[in-house]
């Protein structure tokens, strides 16, 4: 199985901590949740003889990663290290001299496997500059400064509802974009 995140089943960086408050949960319901999996996983280890706690990934897709792992012969792999291998980016990022990568939301969960960090990791090894855009920029960026990413953009414009954001999206990454290669033009000159 390909997961994008290396996030735990349980703990500081597992599943209820860390996509919980996205989804809504109040603090209350994050800590009911992550003693919910915490218990699941002590289950798992005691009948079937499989720790899955803080198995890398296990706590992908809520627990989905946990459950593959126990009930299935799957293995886990991240998402972006067969992409970077079926496309082989290694040997096209080699002839770049800047590298462009985004998601729709990046923050301090991006370090945990997604694809900026994984094209960042790929392009980290080759010594090239990697740009993030990003159709909001959360809490927690500058960890990712360390991490190969060297600038981060967010692509919209000012406040706008969601439904807009999206029909637009095209537009803002093309004019973010443009806006980012003018300002390397001018850094050549």
């Amino acid at each position: 199985m390909a997961s994008d995140v290396t996030n735990p089943l349980c703990g500081e960086h597992g599943a209820s901590r860390v996509f919980g408050p996205q989804k809504g949960a109040t603090p209350e319901m994050v800590l009911q949740l992550d003693n919910n999996l915490a218990h699941y996983a002590e289950v798992i280890k005691q009948q079937l003889g499989k720790d899955v706690r803080d198995y890398p990934g296990a706590g992908a897709a809520g627990g989905l990663g946990a459950g593959l792992l126990t009930f299935t012969r799957a293995t886990m792999r991240k998402g972006i290290e067969i992409v970077i291998e079926h496309t082989d980016l290694k040997k096209k990022l080699a002839e770049a001299d800047y590298v462009f990568t985004g998601e729709g939301g990046i923050d301090f969960q991006t370090k945990f496997g997604k694809t900026p960090y994984g094209v960042a990791q790929a392009t980290k090894e080759l010594g090239k500059k990697v740009i993030a855009v990003a159709g909001y920029i959360g809490e927690g960026i500058d960890t990712l400064y360390d991490e190969g990413i060297d600038a981060v953009f967010g692509i919209v414009p000012g406040a706008a509802n969601l439904d807009k954001v999206l029909a637009e999206g095209a537009q803002n990454v093309e004019r973010t974009c443009e806006n980012i290669g003018r300002l390397i033009a001018l850094s050549l000159k």
